[in-house]
């Protein structure tokens, strides 16, 4: 558990350093950390490739890895899930484009928070809907949904579907019970069926419990839940994740959505699932304490640098930074001259705005930040 470390990628074609490759950038954009993965999973893995066959393998065959989701889920959140509740599926992008299939016809509205992720915001119009936007406003020093612009666009007869990101990617908000009573209160009135994409809830960083979606007894029966072990266990290259849905139409309309087009996740994506849910408490306890000490770091740094400013996300391993009193016309190209390579604000929706991982080593924090105040 040595997350001081800085393994060398640059063989290993690794999305995050191949947008910068040859050049002297520091990069910190994309969403999976610098951490090797924890030494159960990578046991788990090499037992299975040991044993020398990878052909094909049902998920819902691979009941351990099931039965960790459960285990998991009671542990984590007090949630009590039925095994058959669980629908695997490739990645949470995949599962909230067919949530937009399964739940929304061409041409009608669903509705998205802002700033987000671009698989998210790009997923309606991928679908040949109307994205109506929802943004993330500043209330008492945190990232919250703008409810009276959720309860406006609900109530358009066009609006089906609401997929929401709690914690909030890029703004690192984790929903409160009265947040959450509010976007179940809206939905409900005005039909609307949430889909709520949770990949990061087991990366909250302060003393906040989670609440799924789906946990919720008003949202019980109209929502989705997308869940996965990839962001905090970095194993996200197994295309491996999963939805949660305990309504039996729901999940019956789901699945149909996907068939024939996605495919099956991987067998080694299930075995990193149930071994990251059954034997990684220990480094899932450690990374948290060394992303919090991260985040406190880059948190006051940036908040020195003339021109920058932030709030402390609640989760994630991601800071949303403020760079509009920089008053130059690209931030982006502000970062990537100071050779800092992080997301674009413009990808969010938010051009002034820039996004830093911070799931990487101290050492590599301080280089960033060091080229910031050049």
């Amino acid at each position: 558990m040595n997350f001081d470390a800085r393994p060398d990628r640059s063989s290993t074609f690794a999305y995050k350093w191949e947008k910068y490759k040859n050049t002297d950038i520091l990069p910190c954009w994309i969403a999976d950390t610098e951490f090797r993965c924890a030494e159960p999973i990578l046991e788990s893995l090499t037992a299975r490739v040991d044993h020398g066959l990878l052909g094909y393998t049902l998920p819902k065959h691979h009941r351990p890895a099931i039965d960790a989701i459960v285990n998991w889920c009671k542990k984590r959140y007090d949630w009590d899930i039925s095994p058959s509740w669980v629908v695997w599926t490739p990645g949470v992008v995949p599962a909230f484009n067919m949530a937009t299939r399964a739940f929304s016809q061409n041409g009608e509205g669903i509705i998205v928070q802002t700033p987000n992720y671009p698989p998210l915001l790009a997923c309606p119009e991928i679908n040949m809907r109307a994205q109506m936007c929802v943004p993330t406003i500043k209330v008492d020093g945190r990232w919250t949904l703008d409810f009276e612009a959720l309860e406006r666009h609900a109530a358009n007869p066009q609006a089906s579907l609401f997929i929401m990101c709690n914690p909030m990617n890029p703004a690192g908000s984790v929903m409160r019970q009265d947040e959450l009573d509010k976007v179940a209160e809206i939905c409900n009135k005005h039909n609307v069926t949430v889909c709520s994409d949770e990949i990061h809830c087991d990366l909250i960083l302060d003393d906040l419990p989670h609440l799924p979606a789906s946990k919720h007894p008003q949202l019980m029966d109209n929502s989705v839940t997308l869940m996965a072990a990839s962001k905090t266990f970095n194993v996200a290259g197994l295309g491996t994740s999963f939805a949660i849905i305990p309504n039996t139409r729901l999940r019956s309309e789901f699945v149909q959505a996907g068939a024939g087009i996605v495919p099956w996740v991987t067998v080694l994506g299930l075995e990193a699932t149930q071994a990251a849910f059954t034997k990684c408490d220990k480094w899932h306890q450690a990374q948290l304490s060394y992303l919090r000490k991260n985040r406190d770091y880059l948190v006051e740094q940036i908040n020195q640098i003339d021109g920058l400013s932030c709030l402390a996300p609640e989760a994630t391993f991601l800071l949303w930074v403020d760079a509009s009193e920089l008053n130059v016309d690209d931030t982006q190209k502000w970062c990537e001259s100071r050779k800092v390579g992080p997301s674009p604000g413009r990808d969010f929706g938010e051009p002034d705005f820039f996004r830093i991982n911070f799931g990487c080593a101290k050492s590599y924090l301080e280089e960033i930040v060091k080229r910031l105040r050049a």
